[in-house]
């Protein structure tokens, strides 16, 4: 178990394995996001990751982060349906690149805004026949 942010940051500079694989209370993780806020990005990484701090991080200003929300399996229908609309058609793309998600779900992501969008969801529906 992880026990502080600052061990986090160890393991994460260390490449130690731990640091994706183990688990550790919802009060480290949110003071990793406070104190070391560069770092959100290898939060979202942990496999033990609570939905609460994906859900946290999902309205990150930072788009790096919304696009590793959004190519998380693990994500839950509040997070799919914050993102689906996001600003920036890299969180959108992100997002329809989820392995998880069914072309349903995909054919739900806002792409009227964007011919690049547009083209890679035809893609995805021609893939899926």
């Amino acid at each position: 178990m992880i026990k502080s942010a600052d061990e986090f940051i160890k393991l994460r500079n260390s490449n130690d394995q731990r640091a994706t694989h183990d688990v550790a209370d919802i009060s480290v993780w949110h003071d990793v996001i406070d104190r070391y806020p560069e770092y959100k990005v290898w939060v979202i990484l942990n496999k033990t990751i609570s939905i609460e701090i994906l859900e946290f991080l999902a309205t990150d200003e930072d788009i790096t982060v919304r696009c590793a929300i959004a190519r998380k399996r693990k994500i839950n229908e509040k997070i799919f349906n914050l993102l689906k609309a996001d600003v920036d058609e890299s969180v959108r793309y992100s997002l329809m690149s989820n392995t998880k998600l069914s072309l349903d779900q995909i054919i739900q992501i806002k792409t009227d805004d964007s011919e690049w969008l547009q083209g890679k969801l035809e893609d995805l529906k021609k893939k899926s026949k």
